[in-house]
C-alpha cells in the first residue's frame, strides 16, 4: 500500500513510529504536511497538489490534524475521500468529535455516560447554572480549549461565578461540568481501533493538579478495564464515527463517564505504558479495511 500521514511534524513520535510502522511492514509511507497542501476541485480529476505537483494516488490516509487547524486539516481530508482514498478517520467524524458541545450532544443521545453538563454563553443567572451541574466544586471549560488549557476547577460557589464571568467579559462559550471527585484526578485513555479497545492506561495528575495530561507532569500506567468501561469507550468511538481515536473515562460512583473522545491520540504515551504496538495495530487496521472508494459517513449527527 502507499499511505500518506497528513502531519505538519514529522518528528513527533506518533508521526514516526506510524511511518516506521507501516514501511517495517513493506508499505511506502510519505509524510505530508496538511497545511502546505492545496486542492484542485474539480468534477472531473479532483486532486490534492504539494509543492508544485499533484501528490501520487494514496491508498490510504492517515490525519493527524491538531485542534487549531481542524476546518482546513478536514478540507484536505474531504478532497481525499472525494478522490476515492480510504481515510482511517472520516472528516465528518473528526469535524464531529472537535465540537466538544456536538459530541457531549451526541453522546447523550446515545445513553452514554458522562458528566452532567451545562452549557452558556450569557446566561441571565449564573447560580442555576452551576446548581444545575449539583454545585460547586465544578469544572469549567473553554469551548475551544484543548490539552487541559482552558480548563480550571472551581472549588466554591463564589470561584465559580467569579469564573464564569470573566470567561463571558472576554465573550466565551463555555461548558460546566459536574466535578468527578472520586476519580481523583486520574482518569483512563483508551486507544480504540475498528471498533476495539486495543490499549488502556491510566493517567495521574501530578501532585496539586487536577488535570492528568501527561504534558502536564501526569503519570501513565497500565489498566485493565472492566467490561462496562470497554463498552463505554467502544460505543463513544462508534458514535462519533471515529475508526481510530483515544476515549478518555473517569471511574465515577455511577459508572464510566467520557470525559472527551481524541481522534488523533497521542502514541507515545500509550506505547510506553502498555509496552505494545499501537501504531503496528493500527497499519494492520488500514492493511484488512484500506479499499477504494469505501470512506462513507458513519453515525448521525
Amino acid at each position: 500500500m502507499r499511505i500518506a500521514i497528513l502531519s505538519r511534524n514529522p518528528n513527533l513520535y506518533s508521526t514516526k513510529r506510524l511511518k516506521e510502522a507501516g514501511e517495517s511492514r513493506g508499505h511506502t509511507v510519505d509524510i505530508v504536511d496538511t497545511m502546505h497542501c492545496y486542492m484542485d476541485v474539480t468534477s472531473s480529476r479532483p486532486s490534492v497538489r504539494y509543492k508544485g505537483r499533484a501528490l501520487p494516488k494514496y491508498d490510504a490516509v492517515i490525519p493527524r490534524i491538531g485542534a487549531s487547524v481542524t476546518f482546513y486539516g478536514t478540507s484536505v481530508v474531504r478532497q481525499f475521500e472525494m478522490m476515492g482514498t480510504f481515510s482511517i478517520n472520516e472528516s465528518v467524524a473528526i469535524s464531529r468529535s472537535r465540537d466538544k458541545l456536538r459530541s457531549l450532544q451526541l453522546l447523550s443521545r446515545k445513553g452514554i455516560g458522562m458528566p452532567r453538563t451545562g452549557f452558556a454563553n450569557h446566561p441571565d443567572r449564573i447560580d442555576d447554572l452551576i446548581k444545575n451541574v449539583g454545585g460547586a466544586p465544578v469544572v469549567i471549560k473553554l469551548l475551544e480549549g484543548t490539552q487541559g488549557i482552558g480548563v480550571v476547577l472551581a472549588e466554591t460557589q463564589k470561584a465559580a461565578e467569579s469564573i464564569i464571568e470573566a470567561f463571558m467579559g472576554l465573550n466565551a462559550s463555555i461548558l460546566v461540568q459536574e466535578f468527578i471527585k472520586e476519580a481523583g484526578g486520574s482518569d483512563i485513555r483508551c486507544l480504540v481501533v475498528g471498533g476495539k479497545v486495543i490499549a488502556a492506561m491510566k493517567r495521574q495528575a501530578a501532585d496539586g493538579e487536577f488535570r492528568s495530561n501527561l504534558h502536564r507532569g501526569g503519570t501513565a500506567t497500565i489498566v485493565r478495564l472492566s467490561p462496562e468501561e470497554r463498552k463505554t469507550a467502544v460505543d463513544a468511538a462508534k458514535t462519533m464515527g471515529l475508526n481510530m481515536c483515544g476515549v478518555d473515562l473517569l471511574r465515577s460512583n455511577n459508572g464510566p463517564v467520557v470525559m472527551e473522545v481524541n481522534s488523533s491520540p497521542g502514541l507515545e504515551g500509550i506505547e510506553k505504558a502498555t509496552n505494545k504496538d499501537v501504531a503496528g495495530m493500527i497499519i494492520t487496521f488500514l492493511e484488512n479495511n484500506a479499499k477504494p472508494n469505501r470512506t462513507k459517513t458513519k453515525g448521525k449527527g
